[in-house]
């Protein structure tokens, strides 16, 4: 159907997106750096993928050697700081895992690569070839200054079986490859890897998977506070934690690492829907003529969904948000809603999708095309066919998202509030900075448009390393004005942004 497409965004060119401005970040260089009242010589940092520094849906050295930590930790070496450690994956790795001949089913690197199409030149794609990691032949266990464990919740941090490698073959699997890999032994926890260094200064951030999966996965999982489910071990992967078991394992972690002479940073968890994985398709995604539009109406699966609801006991309010109309120019897809309730006399849950929902980046590629082929309009995701529950967060699912996400953020405060020598980073306030104004550096600045905006790397969810650098300026400055002293700045410019085949 030519006269039905999705809106695609146009991909910049390569020098907007390996480079930026020059920056000027100009007279912060002429103060003497001073480490204040904190001790910086030993600093270990505890957390999941942002601290790992994951990037392009994968772990791989690049992205390691400029994690957010890295880049404190070398300023740190200007105040005193001393050797900060990672578990570095193998040099030419590009993310894939196996334990021996076991697929971990991690995923490789993302590059742009050319498309040979004027309309979209190029597009997220795996690396190739695939270097995988035999975590049974490349394990480095030992004690890491970088803790960061990709895809960590908060009630991992003390599991003493999150890197027993037994673990990773159950089902559910009860470890994590990336903690396995480098984990102290076999029975040690992510929390104790940590503490064991004895950190004369720390950084925390964990939380966010905690709610990330769910909407990762569209809402296709269980909200355990909903369910009041206070176990985590019955938890799936992509379920929310009830927020009473992140008021439970928090408390300890920090304990765990908090002394009577030590510092830290507490970082809490940030809106997830202000992420491009989120942002980039919009829900009006389907663009028609009169004439598709007028075809489209008369589809019988829409005009016998849109007969049910008239003659349905709805209120009108009701009735108006199911019912489905296209008109020529930009229309909202048409989704499955499992959230709306049953209705006696209409055999779906369809509706088209508002600002309030979100469709998922993954979902892009199949929007406005035909399922099966050939291209009809009866079979056209996000009009004949509905878009599923995992192609789009609803607008039920990022409430939530939101309730649980807000009160692990309370008890992150509380903790942080608790002790002077603990100071809390808004991520939060970052990232909705990033979604909404952009963040400037001297000359240059990042925001959270895929690609274009520098900001985020091309998995929508994670900072590319000039993004780090941008948080780490920002951490900076939370811990210059907390302690007393002068934390220098990097330079953003510095740091590359996504890479391009």
């Amino acid at each position: 159907m030519k006269t039905l497409v999705q809106k695609y965004w146009l991909i910049v060119a390569l020098i907007y997106l390996v480079t930026g401005c020059d920056s000027d970040i100009s007279g912060d260089f002429g103060d003497d750096p001073d480490p204040g009242s904190a001790d910086f010589s030993t600093y270990v940092a505890l957390g999941d993928s942002y601290t790992a520094g994951y990037a392009d849906g994968a772990l791989y050295r690049d992205a390691q050697l400029n994690s957010f930590p890295a880049i404190m930790a070398q300023q740190f070496a200007l105040v005193g700081g001393g050797a900060f450690t990672q578990p570095e994956m193998p040099v030419d790795a590009t993310g894939s895992m196996f334990l021996g001949m076991t697929d971990l089913e991690r995923t490789d690197r993302l590059i742009l690569v050319p498309t040979g199409d004027p309309d979209n030149p190029a597009t997220p794609a795996e690396i190739t070839p695939s270097i995988p990691t035999d975590i049974s032949t490349e394990s480095i266990p030992g004690l890491y200054n970088n803790t960061g464990v990709p895809g960590a919740k908060v009630f991992h941090a003390s599991s003493t079986g999150y890197g027993n490698p037994a673990g990773l073959l159950l089902v559910p699997p009860s470890a994590n490859p990336y903690f396995v890999r480098f984990a102290n032994t076999t029975a040690s926890s992510m929390q104790a890897n940590a503490a064991a260094q004895s950190p004369s200064f720390f950084t925390l951030w964990i939380g966010t998977y905690d709610v990330l999966f769910y909407a990762l996965a569209g809402g296709d999982g269980v909200d355990q506070n909903a369910a009041n489910n206070i176990n985590p071990l019955s938890y799936g992967p992509d379920d929310i934690s009830d927020d009473g078991v992140f008021a439970a394992f928090y408390p300890p972690i920090v304990a765990a690492l908090k002394t009577a002479n030590n510092k830290g940073v507490l970082i809490n968890v940030p809106d997830v829907t202000t992420m491009p994985y989120f942002t980039t398709v919009p829900y009006n995604a389907i663009l028609m003529d009169a004439a598709t539009a007028d075809a489209s109406n008369m589809l019988p699966q829409i005009v016998s969904h849109n007969d049910d609801v008239a003659t349905s006991a709805l209120t009108p309010a009701e009735k108006a948000e199911r019912t489905i109309t296209f008109v020529a120019g930009d229309n909202a897809v048409v989704i499955d809603d499992d959230e709306l309730p049953d209705v006696v006399g209409i055999t779906n849950k369809w509706r088209q999708a508002t600002a309030a929902d979100y469709v998922v980046l993954p979902t892009r590629p199949k929007l406005g095309t035909d399922d099966p082929p050939p291209a009809t309009p009866t079979n056209v995701w996000g009009v004949g066919t509905p878009l599923t529950d995992a192609d789009v967060l609803s607008k039920d699912e990022v409430a939530r998202v939101e309730s649980a996400r807000m009160a692990y953020n309370v008890t992150i405060k509380d903790e942080a509030d608790a002790d002077p020598d603990l100071l809390l980073f808004d991520a939060d306030a970052f990232f909705t900075e990033l979604s909404t104004t952009g963040i400037l550096y001297g000359s240059g600045g990042i925001s959270s448009t895929f690609v274009q905006g520098n900001g985020y790397s091309l998995d929508g969810v994670d900072l590319t390393a000039r993004g780090n650098a941008v948080f780490a300026n920002e951490m900076f400055k939370v811990i210059n004005a907390g302690f007393g002293g002068y934390i220098p700045p990097v330079d953003p410019s510095d740091y590359t942004t996504v890479f391009f085949e």
